[in-house]
């Protein structure tokens, strides 16, 4: 790996920064002040310095988030969005949203810069397990709590008519409960509520694949992920 790319991975500093200051002889290989980074590295082997502070290489990192209402989970979204939220450092890394919450959901998101996982847990095939707690308007009734478990017709726009997956539903009041569900559809909490004549007044993801929202993260805050939680997402696939 090129020097300039190893260095902008890391997230230490733009290409430009790490040209200026290598200029200034603030890169060192191994010991050894190096100025063109143009020269390839191994990233594994070699020990890498910035301003004499050692650079760590991380192929891929994954960062948990407690999104607070309000921000968007994209990237380029007009209006605030959860990449907002990340140091300077972690911007230059390129993450994404693993998924979304829209603008009023809150609650754990993971971000990441490794797009062939994000798409392996988002795909319908894997059936990552997401659990939310959830408020109603109304108190729901037994009846229509095993209406929505069994699946509803939330539609699905100019396809017409959609039935939701079986979910899991625990009423912990008579407006308030969690739901796990295995799919992802836009709005599909606030839509299968709606479907039996309710409406969702509070939305909050505290579990993805696996991993629960860190109850010590206040909302906007996040932390990387641990090596306990990152085995979990990647389990089975030795490339991620």
């Amino acid at each position: 790996m090129r020097i300039d790319k190893f260095l902008t991975a890391s997230g230490k500093c733009s290409r430009k920064d790490a040209t200026r200051l290598s200029k200034k002889g603030a890169v060192t290989v191994n010991g050894r002040v190096v100025k063109d980074l143009s020269i390839h590295i191994d990233p594994l082997s070699d020990t890498v310095t910035l301003n004499g502070e050692a650079v760590i290489y991380e192929q891929y990192t994954y960062i948990m988030m407690n999104k607070p209402e309000g921000y968007v989970s994209s990237t380029d979204d007009a209006g605030p969005t959860v990449i907002d939220l990340l140091s300077d450092e972690l911007k230059r890394k390129n993450l994404f949203p693993c998924g979304r919450l829209d603008k009023y959901t809150t609650g754990l998101i993971i971000l990441t810069n490794n797009g062939k996982l994000a798409h392996r847990l988002l795909s319908p095939k894997h059936h990552a397990k997401k659990v939310y707690s959830f408020s109603l308007l109304s108190p729901l009734s037994e009846v229509d709590r095993l209406k929505l478990e069994e699946g509803v017709d939330i539609g699905d726009g100019e396809k017409g008519k959609y039935i939701t997956l079986p979910c899991t539903i625990t009423m912990t009041g008579e407006k308030d409960g969690e739901i796990t569900l295995v799919e992802g559809k836009y709005h599909q909490i606030k839509r299968m509520a709606e479907s039996v004549g309710n409406k969702i007044v509070r939305l909050e993801r505290i579990s993805f694949a696996g991993i629960p929202l860190d109850a010590s993260l206040a909302r906007g805050e996040y932390r990387p992920l641990t090596s306990d939680e990152r085995a979990l997402i990647t389990c089975g696939c030795e490339d991620l």
